[in-house]
């Protein structure tokens, strides 16, 4: 099956007064339709700066982007803003971290869901509103005529959530990007709203990009992940293989920084030492190896390229270590 988005080499820097940020890297992936891509990293790693430059939300007079991003064949990149205002919202959706910062504070929840459905339909306000209701009501609010009426501050921090996924919704698209999506919600609501998604997904077929720092959060919804270091993709494998055999350092460090149901609790979890790399002025070599207890030479003076762990294999990793090194508990 042909990708639905296809992004191929995708370089993302920022001049600033400081030096050229090197936010993105070169990096490639595929979301199919129906698919879920989950992308994971420190918060710094570029991950979303990526997807926002897909969506042209990083265009500016200091920014510099290279690479493609064929969206149902046409290049992303390359597109006019009146282009993109078009695609964005429609074709292609996005739910942002904060939903408090994201929804206007001076409208009522139904006047942003009626703008965001009138922006891409020709409806009349009545029908818009009836379709906001109806949005409402999809992701799980009640009394959603009455909601409607109702401002930002009114909601929950986990009500507000569903409203940004239901504008994400609201004109069908093809391809939704959940940046963070939980990151400011107790569990048992993240876990609702993690689950919603996911019903949501199965009923319209729409592809999706997950964003968190988390990889507990997207075990059980993405198809596949992709691990992003200083800018870079570092590991990416089908889900259940990444789980089961991670083989970059740093997504080993990853795992072992959450808690496990499946592991003594006298052990404590093990923190990856270090802080993530100044973008500014990233380490020679891998970015990683400042951190990387099995770290040697070559590590600080050759940039290792994604391909895959074995002969034929889906799973890509970018490490210089042999296989059986990377296989073996730190």
């Amino acid at each position: 099956m042909s990708a639905l988005l296809s992004v191929r080499d995708l370089v993302v820097n920022f001049e600033t007064e400081d030096g050229v940020v090197h936010a993105v890297e070169g990096i490639s992936y595929d979301v199919e339709a129906g698919k879920t891509l989950g992308i994971v990293g420190e918060s710094g790693s570029g991950k979303t700066v990526g997807t926002l430059t897909i969506m042209g939300l990083t265009r500016a007079n200091n920014t510099k982007i290279s690479g493609q991003a064929l969206f149902d064949g046409s290049d992303l990149l390359s597109a006019s803003e009146q282009q993109m205002r078009a695609i964005r919202g429609d074709q292609i959706s996005m739910i942002f971290q904060d939903p408090l910062s994201s929804l206007h504070p001076f409208f009522t929840i139904g006047a942003q869901l009626i703008e965001a459905i009138q922006a891409h339909r020709s409806v009349s306000k009545a029908a818009a509103r009836d379709r906001a209701a109806e949005l409402l009501t999809m992701v799980g609010l009640s009394d959603a005529s009455d909601r409607l009426s109702q401002y930002p501050h009114e909601f929950s921090g986990g009500m507000r959530q569903r409203v940004m996924i239901a504008m994400a919704l609201s004109n069908d698209p093809r391809l939704l990007i959940a940046d963070e999506p939980t990151t400011a919600l107790d569990v048992t609501v993240q876990a609702q709203i993690l689950e919603l998604i996911a019903d949501l997904q199965r009923l319209s077929g729409t592809a999706m990009i997950i964003i968190t720092h988390d990889l507990g959060v997207v075990a059980e919804v993405a198809d596949q992940i992709a691990v992003m270091y200083a800018g870079r993709i570092v590991e990416q494998a089908p889900v259940a293989e990444l789980f089961a055999n991670p083989q970059h350092p740093y997504t080993r460090g990853l795992l072992a920084s959450i808690p496990r149901l499946d592991r003594d609790r006298s052990s404590g979890l093990e923190p990856i030492a270090g802080r993530p790399p100044s973008l500014v002025a990233p380490p020679t070599g891998c970015a990683f190896h400042p951190r990387c207890a099995r770290a040697f030479g070559r590590c600080s003076a050759e940039l290792p390229p994604l391909e895959p762990a074995a002969p034929a294999s889906a799973h890509l990793v970018a490490c210089l270590l042999d296989p059986a090194a990377r296989s073996r508990p730190a």
